[in-house]
């Protein structure tokens, strides 16, 4: 889940108090994108929060997750996908050359390559600040989308203790063709096959 920009009510509240609509309840997952972390990162380096406002957040968001989150029984856990510069600029390109991904390379994206360094050094201050015990953070090498998503699903499911009690459907045998069947449909156009 990502949300957008806080509006102006919502920049008068706790920073968190807006992601605290979103938490699960028993029994469910919610996944954040960048959540109240947001503070750390794109705030502190664009300006949009004050030091002041960046130290509080340091010192207050561990407590607020432990207290907050893990002491209410949720089961919290932090990953930070650590894509290279590098990588960054490869893929910034690579949707800049195609038309079907223009939409996901935005004014702040193209940004950030510029402001590398100061988003590095945020990144490290915020995650020595906040990892914790009860809530540490856990870093994905991300250079290889595939391989991140699949170490951060397996680590995820590694970590959470769950008991999976169903009884798996059986599937039938199939019925039999008839005589004047044939595979696949004759009429309509198949769409070109890109990918």
């Amino acid at each position: 889940m990502a949300l957008p920009a806080p509006s102006d009510r919502e920049k008068s509240q706790v920073f968190i108090q807006r992601y605290i609509a979103q938490f699960p309840a028993a029994g469910e997952v919610v996944l954040f994108d960048r959540s109240w972390y947001n503070r750390a990162g794109v705030e502190r380096v664009m300006g949009f929060c004050t030091d002041e406002e960046y130290e509080r957040f340091l010192t207050m968001v561990p407590v607020v997750e432990r207290e907050m989150i893990v002491n209410n029984g949720i089961i919290l856990r932090k990953y930070f996908l650590d894509v290279s510069q590098d990588e960054q600029r490869r893929r910034f390109e690579a949707r800049i050359k195609d038309r079907m991904r223009h939409w996901k390379l935005s004014p702040m994206d193209t940004e950030s390559v510029r402001r590398w360094w100061d988003y590095t050094m945020a990144y490290r201050r915020m995650i020595e600040a906040t990892h914790t015990s009860w809530a540490p953070w856990h870093i994905v090498p991300a250079d290889n989308k595939r391989r991140a998503r699949l170490n951060l699903i397996r680590h995820l499911l590694d970590s959470i203790p769950y008991k999976i009690d169903i009884e798996l459907p059986k599937i039938p045998k199939a019925q039999r063709r008839p005589k004047d069947a044939t595979e696949g449909l004759s009429a309509g156009q198949v769409i070109p096959s890109h990918y």
